[in-house]
């Protein structure tokens, strides 16, 4: 069954973000993009990268008026140690949830419920809490944080330019089309 236009769940989770521990729930995502980054486990082999080129492209997240939340069904208290111990996620700014009741992997349907882990599932979440767009990913391949960013400005160009949409490919500032039946095949 499809997620697109799903509303978040509610849900009230400790993280860690900006070296403290924090409460986040579902009212602070309102207003704002969000991309709820799953992955599997702290400690691991492909997650810290993935969280890396998250870090690196994080200003630009937050430039577009983005949150990022990476989560796993770790603690808040292993997201610190892991960051007080790995040079890759002292790099990390955004907030780490901590999941370990599974409230957020079931209710965007990642849960493996057979070990308790989340798949490698990224979801962008609109300001009104609506989830428009989400992938899942093999636990042994690792996502782009370029292209997520990619995709998130095409979602945040349409929500601005509804009788537009984005074409394969498309940048920030690269044309787009405008639906109409003089366009069908033409393109």
């Amino acid at each position: 069954m499809s997620q697109i236009g799903k509303q978040v769940v509610d849900f009230e989770v400790q993280a860690f973000a900006n070296n403290d521990f924090k409460t986040v729930k579902k009212s602070d995502l309102l207003g704002k993009w969000s991309v709820f980054f799953f992955y599997p486990a702290d400690f691991t082999f492909v997650c810290p990268t993935e969280l890396e080129d998250l870090a690196n492209l994080y200003p630009e997240f937050k430039a577009t008026d983005c949150e990022i939340y990476s989560v796993s069904t770790d603690t808040h208290f292993v997201h610190k140690a892991w960051h007080d111990t790995s040079d890759t996620i002292k790099k990390i700014q955004y907030p780490m949830l901590a999941d370990p009741t599974g409230v957020l992997s079931r209710g965007f349907d990642v849960m493996i419920e057979e070990v308790g882990l989340a798949e490698r599932g990224t979801f962008i979440v609109n300001p009104e809490g609506e989830i428009v767009a989400y992938e899942v990913v093999a636990g042994n391949v690792g996502r782009n944080a370029d292209e997520l960013l990619r995709r998130l400005k095409a979602l945040q160009f349409v929500a601005k330019n509804p009788s537009e949409v984005c074409p394969a490919k498309w940048k920030e500032g690269n044309e787009t089309l405008q639906p109409s039946i003089d366009l069908v095949g033409k393109i």
